[in-house]
């Protein structure tokens, strides 16, 4: 659509240009004499049945009235600044955490959720409480003969209200690692860049993306089904050289696998492969995002920090020490 719409005023934008940054000039009151004007700034994340949507920086979406519009253009993308956080409590991430890394085998106990996918990452094979802090005391005898049933060592995904807990799992010969962070951040300034063609994004998990994250290898058949599992799951692929996956699931899209491969370091990939997900997650109707980190990967925690993200709480996990005689 291109239009003149009054002496100074025209229409420069299409459906085409979902995904792109736009200013869109509406009118109130047109046919009185104090029509008002009102201007949105942002995403253009989706255009259908005469309905624009916006999405601004702070996440929130606009829905303008095709008919409404007086002025619109394609505006250049401004670098992603913090905003503020997402706000939420560690049982809500925690919960959707745990539906965007779905375990094949699950079982509840009390209020723990033990998890098993044949050893294929400690996130699918530990017992984890999605309810957060106000969880009860775990079952470790049960936990122990279901984690030994199926050959592996009986791991606890503990945050924050498991300080006692964990410094007397440890006292008891516990073993602490897997230390990581998760960070959350308004998801609309990851997507508020020029799009990049050289991404991929479909819903398919494809033999390009696994190729892109080498883990993946390490048990096919399981990394399939988890990395695929989730409410709604969007992978993004540079073939050859980047890959990431997003998972939507309400307001929150959950970043995850998100690598680069070493040759093709340093070109701005990782900001790309996320910044399309961005735009996916958005039209899927998330506005906020989360993902885990090392704390010690500091190249990652910078990245993350400069698209935004900051700190919401850290975890870590707890591994009983082996059987004798095993």
């Amino acid at each position: 659509m291109q239009f003149s719409a009054g002496a100074h005023f025209i229409v420069r934008i299409t459906a085409d240009d979902v995904g792109r940054r736009v200013s869109v000039r509406t009118v109130t009151g047109r046919e009185e004499a104090g029509a008002r004007f009102t201007d949105t700034v942002g995403v253009l994340t989706s255009w259908a049945d005469g309905v624009l949507s916006v999405t601004r920086r702070d996440g929130r979406v606009v829905e303008i009235d095709e008919a409404a519009m007086v002025a619109a253009k394609v505006v250049p993308p401004v670098p992603a600044r913090r905003r503020g956080l997402p706000a939420a409590d560690v049982a809500e991430l925690t919960a959707v955490g745990v539906r965007a890394w779905p375990a094949p085998e699950t079982e509840r106990r009390g209020d723990w959720l033990a998890r098993a996918a044949g050893g294929w990452t400690r996130r699918a094979n530990s017992a984890v409480a999605p309810g957060g802090p106000g969880a009860g005391a775990p079952d470790l005898a049960w936990l122990g003969a279901w984690y030994a049933e199926r050959h592996l060592p009986t791991v606890l995904h503990l945050g924050p209200g498991h300080e006692a807990l964990a410094a007397e799992l440890e006292g008891r010969g516990w073993s602490a690692d897997g230390h990581a962070a998760l960070l959350v951040g308004a998801l609309a300034p990851l997507a508020d860049r020029t799009p990049d063609e050289r991404v991929v994004v479909t819903e398919e998990l494809t033999d390009a993306w696994l190729a892109g994250w080498p883990r993946a290898a390490e048990a096919p058949a399981v990394a399939r089904r988890v990395l695929a599992g989730g409410p709604r799951v969007f992978f993004g692929v540079v073939p050859g050289a980047a890959v990431g996956r997003c998972v939507v699931e309400g307001r929150w899209a959950g970043y995850a696998a998100v690598r680069v491969a070493p040759a093709h370091r340093g070109t701005g990939l990782a900001t790309a492969v996320m910044g399309e997900l961005a735009r996916a997650a958005l039209g899927a109707g998330a506005s906020a995002a989360y993902l885990q980190v090392a704390t010690d990967n500091a190249p990652a925690r910078a990245l993350y920090a400069a698209l935004g993200f900051g700190e919401h709480h850290r975890y870590h996990y707890l591994t009983a020490p082996a059987p004798q005689g095993r």
